[in-house]
């Protein structure tokens, strides 16, 4: 592969630049300060909410900004001013929330860079825990609200993200199918029980144009490393597409290079591989 110049790396949080107990290891760290101190731009380009950010990612100076939502939002960490949103349109929520209304799956929203659930469901993961999902992580980063799909619709002029989740992987692929029909959305996943859906044109790559614009990279200065399907417009915008070693297939096949797995210090890895 030609070596590039890299001045920007966009990296995914969970399955890629965390590791499996949720952490950026010394190793990780250390390469981004080393990347940062040669003026290369490390974004964190995650699924989550703003409120959801691990908050070891606060404590490594130099980092400037993030994207949140699946591309929804993007927020400069020094005073953590929103500079770019990209939410559903009202119309689009309305249709989604009448879709799947009643459907008896577990449902949330990102609202304001936070991430609600249903109070029954809250309590219910609370009371005895969840065999296909990490049961502290919803109890710590999720706001419980009574009628999910109400507050939706209250909330429809800012709804950065719906995620919907299945412990049965056949049900995932007839909502797939399903919800890609509906006018106005995007479909995703970030884990492999969930699907995501956004904005018309929300995406991780969205996100990072706009932010390559204002800091005049180019597609082939930027590097970007992930591991699920909502990493794909990120590895494809990218000069240098990394996937992890534990990735999908789907992604490891349009990457330009697979690196290690998260918990091997994947990112590190390719970070002094392409950049240091």
């Amino acid at each position: 592969m030609e070596h590039k110049e890299i001045r920007m790396v966009a990296l995914d949080l969970d399955g890629t630049t965390l590791n499996s107990r949720g952490e950026i290891s010394a190793r990780t760290a250390k390469a981004f300060l080393n990347a940062m101190e040669k003026g290369v731009h490390i974004v964190i380009s995650t699924g989550r909410t703003y409120q959801s950010l691990p908050g070891q990612l606060f404590s490594i100076k130099g980092l400037e900004y993030v994207i949140t939502s699946n591309g929804a939002h993007i927020t400069r960490l020094k005073d953590g001013e929103l500079i770019y949103e990209n939410n559903l349109a009202p119309e689009a929520v309305l249709t989604v929330v009448e879709k799947i209304r009643g459907a008896g799956m577990s449902v949330e929203t990102f609202v304001g860079g936070r991430a609600y659930i249903d109070k029954a469901e809250f309590d219910q993961v609370a009371a005895h825990g969840s065999d296909y999902r990490d049961a502290k992580y919803i109890l710590t980063t999720r706001n419980p609200v009574v009628g999910i799909c109400d507050f939706m619709i209250e909330n429809r002029e800012k709804i950065e993200n719906i995620s919907l989740n299945f412990p049965d992987l056949t049900d995932k692929g007839r909502w797939y199918k399903a919800l890609s029909a509906l006018p106005g959305i995007t479909v995703t996943s970030s884990f492999i029980h969930n699907l995501e859906i956004g904005g018309a044109d929300t995406n991780k790559g969205r996100a990072l144009e706009i932010l390559m614009e204002q800091l005049s990279v180019q597609h082939c200065e930027l590097m970007a490393c992930g591991d699920s399907l909502n990493d794909q417009r990120m590895l494809q915008l990218a000069g240098i597409g990394v996937a992890v070693d534990n990735a999908s297939e789907e992604i490891k096949a349009i990457a330009d290079y697979v690196t290690a797995n998260n918990n091997d210090d994947g990112v590190a890895k390719a970070i002094e591989k392409f950049v240091l």
